[in-house]
């Protein structure tokens, strides 16, 4: 068995384990940084481009209240999407969802210009491209969860100056469709034909600055310096599985936990057979005995963090787990036996069922307590 020290994998010093300084490549040109804060840019791009046009969608759909419609259906279905994230994000790739996301952000982009080229075109009251356009504003917010929590959550795993450029790439979004808006304004005429312009300006600027983004993120992990972390990322994960699986043996590997279970049980089945043999009749002992099995916890603690003879062999848990076995199958059967005889006979069932009770809260006590173990 081997155990180590527990350690923060994202402050600085950590990501500094097993490798000097020096040793970390260099961000030349600051390449990473740049493709951090494009990433950032690309985040809030789409929804801005989508709110920024409202005064397009307005005239193009004049009885329908388009910018509270939009506000709902990004804002609802980010939330819920974010939310399945973070319940769910341990269990996927941050790459996957990221690239996954921008590709969503592309195809939410592209709808408004084919949309306009095909089957709007200008046209006023045709509420089925409302409709489409709606659907496409609720696919920008189920990227936007995927993207944005993925990055933040990868430049999280990078050193400060990478977090950074994200939030700095997320408010340069926003100056970024203000420079569009005040461009277009001076450019275009203000009717009809102006506003579609504008429209199509911003989500073509959109889409370009969008697939750079995709492109750039995945040239980022290639990159000596971003490869450096993300190894440096995976050892401090498998450091910490290991501390969190308990106990583990080098030489029956995952043959142990079963071989440990198979003890406790066949244990357990012995101490409840011992009663036919002989039947500690004292009560108040007995539940002495249950109070001083709770040496077991420190005992395998020890197993865990003790010297290093019970650390290193499988022995000394082995044997705990036999006793722990065969404590709980013989104090069992005996205040079973005993409980009912000491009260009358009309509640002798009734303590059967109060002790069968407080047998399963115990067991989902337990469950519960457990979890301290492992954190």
């Amino acid at each position: 068995m081997g155990f180590t020290g527990k350690s923060d994998p994202y402050t600085e010093s950590s990501l500094l384990i097993g490798s000097a300084a020096n040793k970390i490549p260099e961000d030349k040109f600051h390449l990473a940084y740049i493709i951090y804060f494009t990433l950032g840019l690309g985040v809030l791009l789409p929804s801005n481009a989508f709110i920024t046009a409202v005064d397009y969608f307005s005239y193009l759909y004049p009885e329908a209240s388009v910018d509270r419609v939009f506000a709902v259906a990004y804002t609802l279905v980010a939330l819920v999407c974010l939310f399945i994230v973070i319940l769910y994000g341990h269990n996927s790739d941050a790459y996957v969802r990221i690239n996954m996301g921008m590709s969503l952000f592309v195809v939410s982009l592209l709808v408004v210009p084919i949309m306009d080229a095909v089957y709007i075109k200008g046209q006023v009251g045709l509420y089925g491209g409302f409709y489409v356009t709606t659907g496409a504003m609720a696919v920008s917010g189920l990227a936007d969860a995927l993207v944005q929590g993925g990055s933040v959550g990868a430049a999280g795993e990078l050193p400060e100056r990478y977090m950074q450029a994200v939030v700095a790439g997320t408010a340069a979004s926003r100056v970024l469709v203000s420079l569009l808006r005040i461009f277009t304004k001076a450019v275009y005429s203000q009717d009809a034909s102006g506003l579609r312009n504008s429209a199509n300006l911003y989500f073509a600027v959109s889409v370009v600055i969008m697939f750079i983004s995709m492109v750039s993120y995945n040239v980022a992990h290639r990159l000596p310096v971003i490869k450096y972390y993300n190894e440096v990322k995976i050892q401090a994960f498998a450091d910490e599985q290991e501390e969190k699986e308990d106990v583990h043996s080098q030489i029956l590997k995952d043959w142990y936990p079963i071989i440990l279970i198979t003890g406790y049980n066949v244990f357990d089945l012995v101490g409840k057979s011992l009663t036919a043999v002989y039947l500690l009749e004292n009560a108040r002992v007995a539940v002495g005995g249950c109070v001083v099995r709770l040496l077991f916890f420190p005992l395998f603690y020890g197993c865990l963090h003790g010297p290093k003879l019970f650390r290193d062999h499988e022995i000394p848990v082995t044997i705990l787990t036999c006793l722990l076995g065969l404590t709980n199958g013989y104090l069992t059967s005996v205040l079973m036996i005993l409980v009912p005889k000491t009260l009358k006979l009309q509640h002798a069932e009734a303590a059967g069922i109060v002790i069968v009770l407080f047998l399963f809260v115990g067991l989902a006590a337990g469950s519960i307590v457990s979890w301290f173990w492992v954190i």
